[in-house]
């Protein structure tokens, strides 16, 4: 495995890999194989696992959570009913456990409800982006390791890149942006793009071909961002609680044992015949005496030092090394604040204008989107909401230059002349489901909720 920081035509290595970014003896494989591979597992052993269907409200009786309602399937963009339409079913269960990924929608809502954030920092969220590259026999070794970082993104946008050599010669080639960005025109993918015209990179994929495309959003705030792990009948695991070591970038592993943790927890619960607040408030207890806290503990200030810029942040790392986490100044807790709150008005700077699009080694987003898999019916209520779409035509445009345009890795916003100058124009098809547009909005006026069941992109590799 190697350490790089990239000029815009040079890579210097790292001296060493430090322990905290080393991954010897781990395993790289691809999440959708695996997530599948366990789904096989879990139907063998009797459970039911119904892919098709979206939860869209909690249900309750009081303050305490009963089940899930899921969403009606055959409903026009209207709101009218198709022949084939499908009511939602409301599914009743003891406990409810909320893996939903970064920004569940019923995460929000249960977060909300019960003031779960109280007293916490705000969570802090970057976004990925991610390109599969078939290459000619032999020449990708699997199991190489590299991460990046400098060009693109530079000392004043957290993040980097990073390249896994799988088998059957495939590179896995990905960009990660943090959030909480200043210059509104900022655009994840492009910045992947512009990745992929350094020197070294263009020289591992040259000879290859593109084969699959997608995003994803990560919980970055650290362990003062998760929020209370539970109420009365439900619980939080994985990215929905915010499980993720920012300085690795690594949350599945956390994802795993707090799925565990929340089964043993609800093993008891169940045996007790009590799913109160009191009662699910050991998972806290179990998460606190497991080695989640210890490996989030060291390192729940790492992304806050970045808002000093990349040397600063490394500093500030430096300092967590030698002391247990702590930050700047030697300080137990960091404070932060939510990224879409950094973005500044009035910059227009374009970052992209030398990027030419090619379609075969430099991609514009409908076509990474093609690349996904994605797929939407067409006809159903889009599951994109904006609270005020005249704050896009003004506001946002004369203060923002309508970012939502840039940091959709999908090409779904998009701002189109008419009669009236002009209007937004929402390709929800496109979506991949990162969630960036409900986090990075400087208005938070745009509300991602799920689509009709089954909808979305196929990500079979990624």
């Amino acid at each position: 495995e190697h350490l790089y920081y990239l000029t815009e035509n040079r890579k210097i290595p790292f001296p060493f890999v430090p322990p905290s970014m080393s991954h010897h003896n781990c395993f790289v494989t691809s999440l959708g194989k695996l997530t599948r591979w366990l789904g096989g597992i879990c139907e063998d052993d009797g459970v039911d696992i119904f892919c098709g269907f979206s939860g869209t409200e909690l249900l309750y009786d009081g303050n305490q959570v009963t089940g899930v309602r899921t969403g009606d399937r055959g409903i026009n963009k209207n709101g009218e009913k198709k022949p084939q339409y499908e009511p939602g079913a409301d599914i009743n269960a003891k406990v409810v456990i909320l893996g939903e990924g970064t920004r569940g929608s019923l995460t929000k809502k249960l977060i909300n409800r019960h003031e779960l954030m109280s007293e916490k920092n705000p969570q802090v969220w970057a976004v990925g982006v991610k390109e599969l590259w078939k290459m000619p026999s032999g020449t990708v070794p699997p199991g190489y390791v590299a991460h990046t970082m400098g060009f693109p993104l530079g000392g004043d946008i957290f993040g980097g890149a990073f390249l896994y050599g799988m088998q059957n010669d495939i590179w896995d080639l990905g960009m990660v942006v943090g959030l909480d960005y200043k210059n509104p025109a900022v655009d994840s993918h492009h910045e992947l793009q512009r990745m992929k015209n350094h020197p070294w990179i263009r020289s591992l994929l040259s000879e290859g071909e593109m084969i699959a495309y997608g995003a994803k959003s990560l919980p970055e705030g650290g362990w003062f961002s998760i929020p209370e792990l539970s109420v009365g009948g439900a619980m939080l695991i994985g990215d929905s609680a915010g499980f993720l070591n920012g300085q690795r970038l690594k949350g599945i592993h956390l994802a795993m044992k707090s799925g565990m943790l929340a089964a043993e927890t609800t093993a008891v619960a169940l045996s007790a015949g009590n799913f109160t607040e009191t009662q699910l408030a050991d998972y806290r207890r179990r998460v606190e005496s497991s080695w989640i806290r210890d490996e989030l503990w060291g390192v729940r200030n790492f992304h806050q030092g970045f808002d000093n810029g990349l040397l600063g942040g490394l500093i500030n790392s430096g300092i967590g090394l030698a002391t247990n986490g702590r930050g700047w100044g030697f300080k137990n807790r960091l404070f932060s604040e939510a990224g879409h709150t950094k973005m500044e008005k009035g910059i227009k700077t374009d970052r992209y204008k030398d990027l030419q699009f090619d379609r075969k080694y430099l991609f514009d987003k409908v076509t990474d989107v093609y690349y996904s898999a994605t797929a939407h019916e067409e006809d159903q209520v889009p599951h994109l909401y904006i609270k005020d779409r005249d704050i896009c035509i003004t506001k946002c445009s004369e203060e923002y230059g309508n970012p939502c345009v840039q940091f959709c890795p999908a090409d779904v916003y998009e701002m189109v002349p008419d009669s009236d100058g002009q209007r937004l124009q929402i390709n929800f098809s496109n979506c991949v489901h990162c969630k960036t547009c409900d986090i990075m909005d400087p208005y938070q006026i745009i509300d991602w909720v799920p689509p009709e069941g089954g909808d979305g992109p196929v990500w079979v590799n990624l």
